[in-house]
């Protein structure tokens, strides 16, 4: 098999934040395939063949780029962001596990910035202490699991990015969300709506826990739940080290 496989972050939406190791990898595939919105920020050229597909086809994705592979293609599959941060480099391993066929193919996995990261760096540097970051998605995992690590997370004072916020089919999974943490830590954290960081329609809003409301946040918006010793200098907000 003398194809490869390569596992590629796009970064959060700006062009300046995909690493040359990734535009390298672009540069020469000739296939990309992703979630049709990633595949549409790759530029077409002669040679390369884009592959889009629907967001909930990723073992299908990750099957067929494993096969184009296996058959000699130079195949890069994209996520937004880091492709190992709720994203494809799972999916393909996955499907790898259940290929033993394809267990010898050149593969590689490409780290890029993702959401937190970026969201972070906007604000200052509110993951500066222990964190964790949490999926509000339950298409792959049960709701009680979600709520459960909220709870747990909120009640140990982790800094929390939550991911997949609010969609229109999952409109009160968020507004639950916000009301574990209440419960279980102080209502007066910072919360950070990051919403479609380093783009044209970037837009930041910082409110106290108490304050934050279902409505700020949506498929674009990275949330970061700040723990409880996070602290505001002028308009930036950082966590200290020494928090515990």
């Amino acid at each position: 098999m003398t194809g490869t496989l390569t596992i590629a972050g796009l970064g959060p939406g700006s062009e300046a934040m995909i690493t040359p190791e990734v535009s390298a990898a672009l540069a020469s595939a000739t296939d990309i395939l992703g979630y049709a919105p990633y595949v549409a920020r790759v530029a077409p050229r002669d040679g390369l063949i884009l592959h889009p597909s629907d967001n909930r086809e990723e073992i299908g994705r990750a099957t067929d780029a494993l096969r184009l592979a296996s058959e000699g293609r130079n195949v890069v599959v994209v996520s937004s962001g880091d492709p190992g941060v709720f994203a494809m480099a799972s999916a393909v391993f996955e499907a790898l596990e259940a290929s033993p066929q394809w267990h010898d193919l050149s593969i590689r996995v490409l780290p890029g910035i993702t959401a937190m990261l970026a969201a972070a760096a906007r604000i200052g540097a509110p993951l500066g202490h222990d964190f964790c970051a949490i999926n509000l998605s339950d298409n792959l995992k049960p709701w009680a699991v979600i709520e459960r690590r909220l709870r747990l997370a909120a009640e140990a004072d982790f800094s929390v990015a939550i991911y997949n916020p609010r969609s229109v089919s999952r409109p009160d999974g968020f507004a639950r969300a916000l009301e574990i943490l209440g419960e279980a830590g102080p209502s007066d954290r910072l919360v950070i709506f990051a919403r479609a960081i380093s783009t044209a329609h970037e837009r930041i809003e910082t409110v106290s826990l108490r304050h934050a409301r279902p409505e700020m946040a949506d498929m674009k918006t990275l949330v970061i739940v700040c723990n409880s010793a996070t602290r505001q200098v002028g308009r930036w907000i950082y966590a200290p080290r020494h928090a515990g």
